[in-house]
């Protein structure tokens, strides 16, 4: 569907919803980005993976990547609260292939410089870590973290400074510590972090679409009236 006739779409199915969602989803839009994303490695633990995804989308971040080579993610809706609803979550899990590879590769492909969290390697904090081009915060299982294969196909790592005697960060702190430091320099910055047209298009029919009940027969009388 070309830019223009999705523009007549989201128009006409925007009248069919209140004035109030319609500034909501216009609000929430201006300050989605796709500048940051994070990809979380055989998390096993659902209630963990789900505060990661509330986390990027109360920070505005629209898409997360979930690698499942041992571990298959299942979203936790009492943790959750509905943050699934609004976010893309992208899954690589193809039975007997190297997913952590694979999605780090398609991440490169994207312009993302991966970062490997860790508290046992030396490397940047969410405060001095560069952020002059798109990020991909990889993160590991809750007891042994990322795996070798992760960190050797980073570009760079990040730890999160420790005064205490605790080895580490619970997983959703550490991300949430990282996100929320990394997303504010980055909102602070002069960078263009936010989503280009066609993006906000395609999540704007998106989210009309998943509050509207009626979405798919509206929008087939649309594209019925534009035939013919």
């Amino acid at each position: 569907m070309g830019l223009s006739l999705k523009k007549e779409l989201i128009k006409y199915l925007s009248e069919f919803i209140t004035e109030n969602k319609r500034q909501k989803i216009e609000k929430v839009l201006a300050s989605r980005t796709k500048y940051i994303t994070v990809a979380l490695e055989d998390i096993y633990q659902p209630q963990n993976a789900s505060a990661v995804v509330r986390t990027c989308e109360c920070l505005g971040i629209q898409e997360i990547y979930v690698i499942e080579n041992k571990n298959k993610y299942e979203i936790n809706p009492d943790v959750v609260v509905g943050a699934s609803k609004w976010v893309d979550i992208i899954k690589f899990n193809r039975y007997g292939e190297r997913n952590t590879t694979h999605c780090i590769e398609h991440l490169k492909n994207k312009g993302y410089r991966i970062v490997a969290t860790s508290p046992h390697l030396d490397g940047y904090t969410p405060e001095n870590v560069p952020i002059d081009c798109k990020l991909a915060l990889l993160f590991g299982t809750e007891e042994t973290g990322l795996t070798e294969e992760a960190i050797a196909n980073a570009d760079i790592t990040l730890r999160i400074p420790q005064y205490g005697f605790t080895e580490s960060y619970n997983l959703s702190v550490s991300a949430a510590i990282c996100l929320y430091t990394i997303s504010k320099r980055l909102r602070n910055s002069s960078l263009k972090w936010t989503l280009k047209e066609e993006e906000k298009l395609e999540i704007q029919l998106k989210w009309i679409k998943k509050i509207l009940k009626r979405a798919e027969v509206l929008e087939r009388e649309f594209l019925n009236r534009k035939r013919g």
